[in-house]
């Protein structure tokens, strides 16, 4: 039977979830994410073993405070197995002070290691240098799919992530299924590179205010 992301009940089943990437996409197509709804339909339509989430902490040495932190809490308390690193502040070329830090390492690692224990693994990712990974993990006889979205401006999933996934799905279509329907209604931003830096999103204030 096929459910929810192409999931099957007698498959055993792991998400792997680049934290930065996914809110990058959300954002971009204007809602925010319900990751309470997400567990819970991928509980509901496979043995699922393990639900990851990766991303880099931005730390204001200021007032010993990251915009993150709600959020990794709460997804480390209902059910998600978190995997973090501090972010590295720097100065870039303008005099901007910018945080880069990246988890693509370990997410690739991890999802390599615990194929042997899984029969389908769900990338929650854009990013095409999660290529290699993906070729390595279906040669061990895994199904892997894909979840981001080509329909932003510009497109976050890149042509050769979504050839190599044996499936890809748009984030773009699954708004109703896990999208936070609280949430107020936000205008996908055009030009995406402005204060982001690739390896690590640093404007979360607005973004999770309210997790609960």
């Amino acid at each position: 039977m096929t459910n929810f992301l192409g999931m099957r009940e007698t498959e055993k089943t792991a998400l792997f979830i680049d934290g930065a990437n996914l809110y990058k996409a959300a954002r971009a197509l204007g809602f925010d994410m319900d990751y309470k709804s997400l567990l819970a339909k991928a509980r509901s339509s496979s043995q699922l073993i393990r639900a990851y989430y990766y991303t880099a902490i931005q730390e204001d040495k200021e007032q010993d405070y990251s915009p993150l932190r709600p959020l990794v809490d709460w997804l480390d308390y209902n059910g998600y197995t978190m995997v973090t690193k501090m972010a590295r502040e720097f100065t870039d070329a303008t005099g901007k002070k910018r945080f880069k830090g990246s988890t693509d390492i370990e997410l690739a690692v991890d999802m390599v290691n615990l194929a042997e224990r899984l029969d389908h693994i769900i990338l929650f990712s854009g990013n095409g240098d999660f290529k290699r990974a993906i070729d390595v993990i279906q040669s061990k006889g895994l199904r892997v799919s894909v979840v981001s979205t080509i329909k932003s401006q510009p497109p976050m999933a890149s042509d050769e992530l979504r050839r190599q996934a044996d499936r890809f799905f748009d984030l773009a279509d699954l708004e109703k299924e896990i999208g936070r329907t609280g949430a107020p209604p936000r205008k996908p931003r055009q030009n995406q590179s402005d204060d982001y830096d690739d390896e690590y999103e640093n404007d979360f204030d607005d973004e999770f205010e309210d997790v609960e």
